[in-house]
């Protein structure tokens, strides 16, 4: 199974989502579902009450879920269970909840996007850029992270060529490359940012994305020379083009006399742009 995983939100809060390209459908963390209809400050004791009631009733679409392993709030790999879109219908029905209707067309539509962006990937461009106009990052920051995204898709593509596995084997050669220029593990990193769930690239600042980037295109550049075999070989290459960013970050450091690896996330960035406006309000006032 070809799996993509991908934060969703609905009414700002984040749901943590699956695609499986086989099957052609989404499968939802049921918790977090739960904790976007009921706000209980305990989703997964809820969903373990309302799981054994519906089992005892001979439910079978609780039978029917099954477990996959996504981001938790620690930033480790953890079973959750999870379901398709056709049967979170059914169980929201279980759920007394004011957002069940709203939840159920944001649902629909989540469903019914993916399957447009399959046919016109440019559908799936238009939507990310939207969500980061409305979070309110910069123009430059868009257009650099849009390229990460490229350059990422472009390595993925080489590890495939190589035979490298997807999940562990792409998750542990990323490590690699990002210790390489940062000097941090991709978990190391989000601790140092206070990032949870968060996507790391989604709260680096502009030299931080074109540092990685550039490790990441050196990485398919250097793996298309070299043509390595077996995943020990591609281990290699990670820490050739993980280098190649890190003598680009020293040199930059000399010249501007500090660290450009941040502590700072997006948060605290859009936090402190809102605070501006808000003065240069007052100001006219």
């Amino acid at each position: 199974m070809t799996q993509k995983q991908a934060i969703q939100l609905f009414e700002e809060r984040k749901v943590r989502t699956v695609w499986d390209d086989e099957a052609g459908k989404w499968y939802v963390s049921i918790v977090d579902v739960i904790a976007v209809l009921t706000e209980s400050k305990d989703a997964a004791a809820y969903w373990r009450k309302l799981k054994q009631r519906l089992k005892a009733e001979g439910n079978e679409t609780v039978t029917n879920c099954h477990g996959l392993k996504m981001t938790a709030p620690d930033g480790k790999m953890r079973l959750t269970d999870v379901a398709d879109v056709e049967q979170l219908f059914r169980l929201v029905q279980s759920i007394p909840s004011p957002k069940a209707e709203p939840f159920k067309l944001w649902l629909s539509s989540l469903a019914r996007e993916r399957l447009e962006e399959i046919d016109d990937p440019e559908q799936g461009i238009d939507r990310m850029l939207e969500y980061y106009h409305r979070k309110g990052y910069s123009e430059n920051w868009i257009n650099q992270r849009l390229k990460s995204i490229e350059v990422r898709k472009e390595l993925t593509d080489e590890w495939e060529r190589r035979g490298i596995k997807k999940g562990q084997e792409y998750a542990t050669l990323t490590d690699i490359i990002t210790l390489g220029w940062s000097g941090m593990t991709t978990r190391q990193y989000k601790q140092y940012k206070g990032l949870k769930t968060e996507s790391l690239r989604d709260n680096m600042t502009n030299i931080e994305l074109a540092l990685n980037t550039l490790a990441e295109a050196s990485v398919t550049e250097i793996s298309k020379q070299r043509r390595p075999k077996g995943f020990q070989q591609n281990v290699k290459v990670a820490r050739s083009g993980g280098s190649v960013a890190k003598a680009a970050r020293t040199q930059l450091e000399k010249q501007l006399g500090h660290s450009v690896v941040s502590s700072i996330n997006a948060a605290q960035v859009l936090a402190a742009k809102e605070a501006e406006q808000i003065e240069g309000e007052k100001d006219k006032d």
